[in-house]
């Protein structure tokens, strides 16, 4: 690190300030107001008459020096010291209190995760023990309310080895829940309970700097109706009516709807088994406000679940649920791949969050697909292909219990064909 002047240090965050003055060894420099914080930190610097030894962590791997101050910089060049991890002096309060940001965040943490995150920094199920300074890990982001996040190093759930991303990396970045990262780490500095992450290095196995640098958001990336249908070949009866009379593709918005004891539900489970069963296809499950036996019957299956909560969860917490499984599959489909969400239910999440849900499914010309199928009582528009069930047939244990004349898929003839459509016309005529 180069001596600072006056002028120089004048111009820099106060959180800046801080990082420089913990690397020249003042202490209670988080009490000191600006002027006071700059005084000592040019005292130091002359009394020192140099600078200090950088830290290992300060330089990129190759020989580039990370940039301290100034622009934005590269998304793959960090600072090691965010704005938003420590709070300013001023925010503190006369008594110099020393709970940092981090810590606030780590507990709302908590809250999202539904309490399963253990207070006190104990390790988690997997028993994972904190990285190293500047070991390099890799592992899953898991965003939290505020902006920040998590780097989950050893699978969704919380352990001891997993990292903090302060919210300024998570904007730079642009990260979004599910992204794999990867970068050095500093362990935690007094009151502290996680590591931090001092940059970025890959995002989802790519260089930071060229992960962002194709710029489109995904909302405004090129899209065209689904025309590649699920082909399941299923013997499974409602599996097989859905395929040939309500049929749907990578980049479809389905809504299986109907009223209570309609077979919703085991409709979407028996479409996830197969789904499972596709080559390219990365399918995952968000139950909100599910049942609690559902939620146990839906983790004995063949399809990842990303998140679950009961019907005694909030709205606000299935719909932020809801939304990180949506990012997640967001990405999929921005890398090229194509990933499908299956939703259970959409009936007790905010009627905007559930159509925000809906409308992110997309079939990206030149480029990979998001598909949403999700449970309702009644559709919210905009779904490519709406699955009607009938209570009362359903009732009588006949299977498939499809009310064809409520059912219906948008341009059916690019998925099954001109033939097909017909097929499905005349099937439509027939049951009136």
């Amino acid at each position: 690190m180069s001596v600072l002047d006056r002028s120089a240090l004048a111009d820099s965050p106060l959180a800046d300030l801080h990082a420089i003055a913990g690397e020249l060894g003042i202490d209670g420099f988080r009490r000191l107001r600006k002027p006071d914080l700059i005084e000592a930190i040019v005292a130091r610097q002359g009394g020192n008459g140099g600078a200090p030894a950088a830290d290992d962590a300060s330089e990129e791997e190759g020989g580039r020096s990370r940039r301290r101050r100034g622009g934005r910089g590269g998304r793959g060049r960090d600072r090691d010291r965010d704005e938003e991890r420590e709070a300013p002096a001023e925010e503190r309060g006369p008594r110099g209190g020393r709970e940092e940001r981090g810590s606030r965040e780590e507990r709302n943490g908590r809250e999202e995760r539904g309490g399963r995150e253990e207070r006190g920094g104990r390790k988690g199920e997997n028993g994972a023990g904190k990285p190293r300074e500047g070991e390099v890990v890799e592992g899953v982001v898991e965003l939290l309310g505020n902006g920040s996040g998590f780097l989950r190093v050893n699978g969704p759930e919380a352990s001891d080895g997993d990292v903090y991303i302060s919210a300024a990396q998570v904007r730079r970045c642009e990260l979004v829940a599910g992204d794999k990262v990867a970068g050095p780490v500093r362990a935690p500095r007094r009151s502290e309970r996680y590591p931090s992450l001092v940059r970025i290095d890959t995002i989802n196995g790519k260089p930071a700097d060229e992960a962002g640098s194709d710029g489109a958001k995904f909302d405004d990336l090129a899209v065209t109706f689904a025309s590649e249908r699920f082909a399941f070949g299923a013997e499974d009866p409602t599996v097989k009516a859905i395929e040939w009379l309500t049929p749907f593709g990578r980049g479809s918005r389905v809504a299986i709807v109907g009223g209570p004891r309609a077979g919703k539900t085991e409709a979407l489970r028996r479409l996830a088994a197969e789904l499972a069963k596709l080559d390219g296809v990365e399918t995952s499950v968000v139950l909100v406000g599910a049942r609690p036996e559902e939620i146990a019957e839906w983790k004995q299956g063949p399809v990842e679940v990303a998140a679950d909560l009961s019907f005694a969860a909030s709205a606000d917490a299935q719909s932020q649920a809801l939304e990180r499984a949506i990012d997640a599959g967001k990405r999929v489909a921005a890398r090229g791949g194509d990933a499908v969400v299956l939703v259970d239910t959409l009936d007790g999440v905010h009627p905007a969050a559930a159509r925000k849900a809906l409308a992110a499914a997309r079939n990206i010309v030149d480029g990979g697909s998001l598909t949403v199928v999700a449970t309702a009582s009644r559709p919210f528009g905009g779904e490519t292909t709406t699955i009607a069930l009938d209570a009362e047939i359903a009732g009588t244990g006949r299977y498939p219990a499809l009310d064809l004349l409520a059912s219906g898929t948008l341009r059916p003839e690019l998925l099954i064909g001109e033939a097909g459509a017909k097929a499905i016309a005349a099937a439509r005529d027939a049951a009136r």
